[in-house]
């Protein structure tokens, strides 16, 4: 009895509606479905291989070699040790002159062929330099002088404990509270992580054109992590199809704005970065990957969201017609508009607040200010997801309400048919 009752509210679409309507968005799916796999195959990045970008290399021309260290002794003194950074087993060498004092480190080497001895770092009070202190640790970058001389430098924070330990508790807390689908919405994310770094990165790497590659890993990553995470039925269906239309839409505005306001992307350091050392791909090309996927999660919030409130607002008044559930399932998605356009320019504000920060005792006019590439880039990003966002919560809840509801509703009498089903729904 309850699978029954089950069975009749999940897939309301099957039976009740106009079969036309589901065959058209099924059949749609498939297609966009086929086109999108042939465009992943044309567009898969050759296994070319590109050199290690100048600032990268190691003095060898290699990749940076990093181990494992851990401060023992940390106090402030006289600096200039020739023991700097050479490998040692018990005390470096004292300072030929006292000069000037810094932040000496010892370091206990804890991986990679010198494992167990130990070196120094000296490094002078300043901004951007790093606080040590003893007990932390640390990644080291392991080079070699031009007389094979092995020496250390530091790299970075070792995170990698505490971050699996964030992960794991966000791991047990979606799975706790979301159970099986909250499981299978982290497959999903595994799925869209393993989109970006197999193709669409070594794709935009290899040359190929930015809007074609981010709208195929973008459609790859909607179909897997939509029907994952909410199980293949015509509600999710209704809700990927709005979502791949909005998608496209997201991807021509980029473009277009992209052209119109002659966004560079160079106020980013890590933009002129590929700039200068990988000249062949284009800077304009990866702002326009980064607005299209960019978008997605946003997107995909609103139209799941305004598929089920439309299967829903169907499912309890059968005799509604199909514009009464569009216009209830409208006024939902309304709300919703209202709140996400929120979080999207909030999510990006907050992602620039160091450079408003910077702007802000630059005394410059705040005409400049938001006119300059970086502001712009963050207002034009903001801007093209709304839109979109905008624009797909119509364009889903009339999908999905064509699918959740007989054409029998739009004729002139449409309370009769319904009421008899009704009963016989209860009784059953």
């Amino acid at each position: 009895m309850s699978d029954h009752h089950h069975h009749h509210h999940d897939h309301s679409g099957p039976i009740a509606i106009g079969a036309t309507a589901a065959r058209v968005v099924v059949g749609l799916l498939t297609v966009i479905g086929a086109v999108v796999v042939i465009a992943a195959i044309v567009l898969w990045p050759s296994k070319q291989h590109i050199d290690i970008p100048l600032p990268m290399q190691n003095a060898g021309g290699g990749a940076v070699q990093t181990e494992a260290g851990t401060v023992v002794l940390q106090d402030v003194g006289p600096c200039g040790s020739p023991s700097l950074g050479k490998v040692f087993v018990e005390k470096p060498e004292p300072p030929r002159s006292t000069a000037y004092t810094c932040q000496r480190s010892l370091i206990s080497i804890e991986s990679g062929p010198h494992k167990g001895n130990r070196t120094l770092l000296e490094i002078a009070p300043g901004p951007g330099q790093p606080d040590l202190h003893a007990g932390d640790e640390l990644r080291l970058v392991r080079q070699t002088d031009p007389s094979g001389t092995p020496l250390y430098s530091f790299e970075d924070y070792s995170r990698g404990m505490p971050l699996t330990l964030i992960v794991v508790v966000f791991v047990v807390v979606i799975v706790a509270v979301a159970r099986w689908r909250g499981v299978r919405a982290l497959l999903g994310l595994v799925f869209a992580f393993a989109v970006l770094v197999l193709f669409l990165l070594p794709a935009l790497l290899d040359g190929k054109p930015a809007i074609p590659v981010a709208l195929v890993a973008g459609s790859l990553i909607l179909y897997a992590v939509l029907y994952l995470a909410h199980g293949v039925n015509l509600r999710t269906s209704s809700a990927l199809l709005g979502t791949l239309t909005s998608m496209l839409l997201a991807a021509a505005l980029s473009w277009l704005t992209i052209e119109i306001t002659h966004l560079t992307g160079l106020s980013e350091e890590q933009n002129t970065n590929v700039a200068t050392y990988i000249e062949h791909v284009s800077i304009t090309g990866l702002l326009l990957a980064g607005f299209i996927i960019g978008s997605l999660g946003v997107l995909n919030d609103v139209t799941i969201t305004q598929a089920s409130a439309a299967f829903e607002l169907a499912a309890l008044d059968e005799s509604a017609s199909r514009r009464e559930v569009f216009a209830a399932a409208m006024r939902v998605g309304r709300d919703h508009i209202a709140s996400t356009v929120y979080t999207l320019v909030l999510a990006y504000a907050g992602g620039a607040l160091p450079l408003l920060l910077l702007f802000s005792v630059a005394g410059r006019s705040i005409r400049d200010v938001l006119t300059g590439d970086a502001v712009a880039i963050e207002i034009a990003r903001s801007a093209v997801g709304g839109i979109a966002l905008a624009l797909s919560v119509p364009l889903t809840t009339g999908i999905a309400v064509l699918l959740a509801r007989p054409f029998k509703a739009k004729e002139p009498t449409p309370p009769q048919p319904p009421r008899p089903r009704r009963a016989r729904h209860a009784r059953a």
